[in-house]
């Protein structure tokens, strides 16, 4: 596994680590949101809202902080009953590097605790550096 922090006492039944092969990096993920409509993964942002409006993944929606109950709540919500079944969720971040990242751990158990195929996309520093300087598709309006 990819440097996951210790998670933190509240949100330890939640935040486990996670493998990867359930990992996504950026190239392959602008590359299956650039393929046909019906087979693009919903990207969901589980991060903080100031960061989602200075810059996010096109198409992505904002969901809130993992790391926060109210957060976990709006991505069960989202995972479970609002999105179709069939399909693939990736989540991210890129408030931080990912060894720092309070929102992926316990995201991942949320989502996969639903039965849904979920990827978290990999930001080995943060959301500017490694998707948004490496150009690949970005945009600020509020979603």
């Amino acid at each position: 596994m990819i440097g996951n922090a210790a998670p933190d006492e509240a949100l330890a039944p939640v935040a486990r680590p996670i493998p990867e092969a359930k990992l996504i990096h950026a190239k392959e993920l602008a590359e299956a949101l650039a393929g046909p409509a019906a087979q693009r993964p919903a990207v969901l942002h589980v991060g903080y809202h100031v960061l989602y409006r200075g810059g996010h993944i096109a198409g992505s929606r904002y969901i809130g902080p993992a790391s926060k109950p109210e957060g976990l709540q709006a991505l069960r919500e989202g995972a479970g009953r609002k999105l179709p079944r069939a399909k693939p969720i990736v989540l991210y971040c890129g408030c931080c590097p990912w060894t720092d990242c309070p929102n992926m751990r316990p995201a991942y158990a949320a989502v996969e605790s639903t039965g849904r195929t979920v990827k978290i996309l990999y930001i080995a520093k943060n959301l500017q550096k490694d998707w948004i300087d490496a150009g690949l598709p970005t945009e600020s309006e509020d979603r």
